[in-house]
């Protein structure tokens, strides 16, 4: 480790009563992370009302410009806000909700799709239970692409998110209004969640720091169990570690009746980030994980970043795993196909309506045709395709302590550029009105060739179940920002939160401020 280096890596270590490493002196409430605003609500520098009322007014400055925005519950935070302070980490601290990975109770639910509109649930899903249980206020419901299928924000139903970098630019998907928020100094924090990149692909976009947390870390029921065979994590979207660290301590634990839950972690996660991370064996790859090229900047992203890994003193070889791409992209839509079809049976059971191909957008009814079309041996194959891969990732991660990829392999992309062509809406306008398995299967082919060039590099730790974190380290040469990702074995966190305090104490990104940013002068 370098001497420079070495001083203020030991020199760090976490303090709640501090700012956060580098931290300029705050001009706008809200640019403090959670928290450091938990600590002003409990020395009494400011009141949870003050928060939900200064949280508000972010909002609705900036949404006009975002579209973050499906359903406001602005009556309910104020009123919580006056109640006796609870003993609680994060007690006063303003929060959004996705509309989507838990209900939450007495509000509505839509997914984003027409099919749900009124609907609204009679409970709380656990994991919005445990943020309530924190102290966190929920003030709204944020926008996400129809039911949390697609890596950007951009339903029908609800109106395509804007990125606060470049409003013409995607927020990433699927939590995508929940990104632009946080991004955007509306909020410190906000709910998501991650069945194949939904949070590290708005967290590269957005400027901001997403984990996926390894399988079974944090409830999804009672009305999940494993959404899309154990894919889907729910998570948060911040702009500090600490908060992720923290927030991954109110989340974490099994529920009643889980099926099986992560490897527990002896203490707490936010304690881990006053430890040092020790010298660690780093592989990188520039390399498409599941598509064919990398952009220059994606590539310039990551290796700078193993310079710096280097500089802190971690020892960093250029090393790819070995896996099956072909069977395991298949595999991931198999199950996406599969979990597509089930979710909108279960819709269709809570509001007692039968599904039709208008209620829904027509790449979301496909993966419902091809769910249909799948037989009980189709599924087990994928499942056997994933369980091989997460072996794989297993063995190179005994080499491996880490592994640094690209988040996405491209820089954020226009609004519309990833939307379906003509001749696409025609061919699945075909399959509607005749929809043969061989045809299907066919579709399913060219979409398995064609549909992870841009976003590549995140599934595949959804299918091992591994955790991955995406750290806001770069920046386009047009000004948006681009993110690289670290993923370790399953069930190490631990490992990852510690490299990732020491990165941004090493290259901080708190500072960096969006074009569309609530108190901007």
């Amino acid at each position: 480790m370098t001497g420079d280096v070495a001083k203020k890596n030991s020199a760090f270590t976490l303090d709640n009563t501090k700012t956060l490493p580098h931290h300029r002196r705050m001009t706008h409430l809200l640019d403090a992370d959670a928290t450091e605003l938990a600590r002003r609500v409990r020395t009494h520098e400011v009141s949870p009302l003050e928060l939900v009322e200064a949280a508000i007014a972010a909002i609705e400055a900036v949404n006009p410009q975002l579209n973050a925005v499906v359903h406001r519950m602005y009556d309910d935070a104020r009123l919580a806000a006056q109640q006796p302070l609870a003993d609680a980490p994060f007690a006063g601290v303003p929060t959004v909700v996705k509309d989507f990975d838990g209900f939450v109770q007495g509000v509505p639910f839509t997914a984003s799709t027409r099919f749900l509109a009124g609907f609204v649930p009679d409970h709380d899903a656990e994991a919005i239970a445990r943020l309530r249980r924190a102290g966190l206020l929920l003030l709204a419901k944020t926008n996400l692409p129809e039911l949390a299928i697609l890596g950007t924000t951009e339903s029908e139903f609800r109106g395509p998110a804007h990125n606060p970098w470049n409003v013409d630019h995607t927020t990433g998907g699927s939590s995508g209004g929940s990104a632009a928020l946080v991004a955007a100094r509306a909020v410190p924090v906000a709910h998501g969640g991650d069945g194949g990149g939904s949070l590290r692909i708005p967290a590269s976009i957005c400027g901001l720091v997403g984990l996926k947390a390894t399988r079974g870390r944090i409830p999804t029921g009672p009305d999940l169990g494993e959404g899309w065979g154990g894919y889907v994590q729910f998570g948060v979207l911040t702009r500090s570690v600490r908060d992720t660290a923290a927030l991954l301590d109110v989340l974490s634990g099994p529920m009643p009746g889980d099926p099986y839950a992560a490897p527990p972690h002896d203490g707490t996660f936010l304690a881990e980030l006053a430890r040092k991370p020790g010298r660690l064996r780093i592989a990188f790859t520039t390399r498409s994980l599941f598509g064919k090229h990398t952009d220059p900047a994606c590539v310039e992203a990551v290796t700078r970043t193993a310079n710096l890994l280097r500089g802190l003193g971690h020892e960093v070889d250029e090393a790819f795993p070995t896996f099956d791409r072909d069977a395991l992209v298949h595999a991931y839509l198999v199950q996406v196909g599969v979990g597509t079809a089930g979710e909108i049976d279960d819709m269709a059971r809570w509001i007692g309506k039968a599904p039709r191909p208008a209620d829904f957008e027509p790449a979301t009814w496909f993966l419902r045709q091809v769910g249909q079309a799948m037989g009980g041996v189709d599924l087990q194959h994928a499942r056997d395709a994933v369980q091989t891969a997460g072996r794989q990732m297993a063995a190179f991660h005994q080499r491996y302590d880490v592994l640094l990829t690209p988040t996405l392999a491209h820089p954020p992309v226009r609004l519309g550029e990833l939307g379906l062509k003509p001749a696409d809406r025609f061919a699945l306008a075909a399959l509607r009105a005749l929809p043969f398995r061989p045809a299907i299967l066919a579709a399913l082919a060219q979409l398995a060739a064609d549909n992870f060039e841009k976003s590549p590099n995140t599934q595949i730790f959804n299918q091992t179940g591994q955790p991955a974190i995406s750290l806001p380290l770069h920046m386009s040469p047009e000004g948006l920002p681009i993110g690289v990702q670290f993923s370790a074995a399953f069930g190490e966190e631990a490992l990852l939160l510690r490299l990732a305090a020491q990165i941004e104490e090493a290259a901080p990104w708190i500072d960096r401020r969006p074009t569309v940013c609530a108190g901007a002068a």
